[in-house]
């Protein structure tokens, strides 16, 4: 029984979504059509253009256009020639907001997830309401979690490299 988070969810702030995304379920359906499911476990939260670690701090382009959107699709974007970066926009339309997923209990780090699950620059943009290829599925259930500070953003100086926005969910209760 499919029960995808709805609207309402990614219509959030930023700060709201990232840990609440911590235990829900990502599903994949593979062009095979088999399903695959796997956990949230670490998520990193980037807020709008007063956060200079976040790529709509300088305005929107053609690279940040679709974190301007409203909350419910992904943002793709290639690091280092090599690696796809997933990110969930959310809040009002206009109010550029992204959570970072950074690792999944089944593989950890953001490339290493996006190389696994098979996902590119064609899921920019993806509506995560309707997509029949990427979605995220609520488990009711609220997750311990602990914070952190965001990884590599030095370039964003201290007081934004050291905000607590990095989530991991705590495995079995530690």
């Amino acid at each position: 029984m499919e029960h995808r988070l709805p609207l309402e969810f990614y219509l959030q702030d930023v700060l709201v979504v990232a840990p609440s995304l911590l235990g829900q379920k990502l599903v994949c359906r593979h062009s095979s059509g088999f399903l695959t499911t796997y956990t949230i476990s670490e998520t990193e939260a980037y807020r709008g253009t007063e956060d200079k670690a976040c790529h709509a701090s300088k305005g929107m382009t053609a690279r940040t256009k679709v974190m301007f959107a409203q909350g419910g699709v992904l943002y793709m974007y290639l690091i280092y020639g090599m690696y796809w970066m997933m990110n969930v926009v959310t809040g009002a339309r206009d109010v550029p907001q992204a959570v970072l997923i950074r690792g999944l209990r089944e593989v950890s780090g953001p490339g290493r997830l996006t190389k696994a699950l098979g996902l590119n620059g064609s899921f920019n943009g993806e509506d995560l309401l309707h997509s029949e290829r990427i979605w995220i599925e609520g488990t009711g259930r609220e997750a311990a979690f602990t914070t952190h500070p965001r990884i590599g953003i030095d370039y964003a100086g201290e007081v934004w490299k050291n905000k607590p926005w990095r989530y991991l969910l705590k495995q079995d209760g530690k």
